[in-house]
């Protein structure tokens, strides 16, 4: 049963090294991640999981290595201390061609860069890479069946919300994306479960939200879990939204 979860954005830039001279402008967003992660360290969980965006779907278990060279800095992550692997989910979202195996997508080498930085020894780890297309119903099902894989399991939900704020934004301004940000920040502060699982897809993949699918994951997850929710941080630096949420 799902006895926590965090949300926390995703971007490289949270790791300092990446960010380089930008680095203090997302000390907030850093600081409220940890926040977040202690909400899960407290619920005492037997399985961690982590959720995230990727190219493909795929699980990913406790040990695999991930980095951020890609983003032009030498700094080598791995998801959680242990190096053997944690057997998957069974029923798991899988793929034909999964990520490459042993290699984190950048969305689950932000959570264990997180992960390292708090210190997390609290419950084994296993990590899942969800693709965008995957559909809301798949998202759902993927939810209820981790949440049946141990008697206390918690989610650490990774993605961002629109990239559409601003002129500069990556997805350039769409007047549609404050306020798409802003249901979605509804709805992670105050646990809205079919909220979220009645999210728009066609719409977030307009607004290139990639937080889209996990958080549909965690809603399916927390259908009977009847937690509380708590918004700790939304802001959209560089014109992508940010949210921080944790549900216990």
């Amino acid at each position: 049963m799902l006895v926590a979860a965090a949300v926390c954005p995703c971007p490289p830039l949270l790791v300092p090294e990446v960010a380089a001279g930008a680095a203090p402008e997302l000390d907030a967003a850093r600081a409220a991640c940890a926040d977040a992660l202690g909400v899960l360290a407290a619920a005492r969980p037997d399985l961690l999981v982590v959720v995230g965006p990727a190219g493909e779907t795929g699980t990913f278990p406790e040990g695999t290595p991930g980095s951020f060279r890609g983003f032009g800095v030498d700094v080598a992550v791995r998801l959680g201390a242990s190096a053997t692997s944690a057997t998957s989910a069974p029923g798991a979202l899988r793929a034909a061609r999964a990520e490459p195996q042993g290699v984190l997508p950048p969305s689950l080498a932000v959570a264990a860069w997180l992960l390292e930085r708090t210190g997390w020894s609290d419950a084994p780890i296993e990590g899942l890479g969800i693709a965008e297309p995957t559909t809301a119903e798949r998202c759902i099902q993927t939810g209820r069946e981790l949440a049946a894989r141990a008697g206390r399991v918690a989610l650490l939900v990774m993605g961002d919300a629109s990239a559409c704020r601003t002129l500069k934004a990556p997805g350039y301004l769409d007047e549609r994306a404050a306020p798409f940000d802003a249901s979605v920040a509804r709805a992670l502060g105050s646990a809205d479960v079919p909220a979220l699982q009645e999210l728009d897809i066609a719409l977030a993949r307009e607004l290139q939200a990639s937080g889209r699918a996990p958080w549909q994951v965690l809603a399916g997850a927390a259908e009977a879990a009847d937690l509380a929710g708590a918004l700790l941080f939304e802001d959209a630096p560089y014109g992508v939204g940010y949210l921080v949420a944790t549900w216990s």
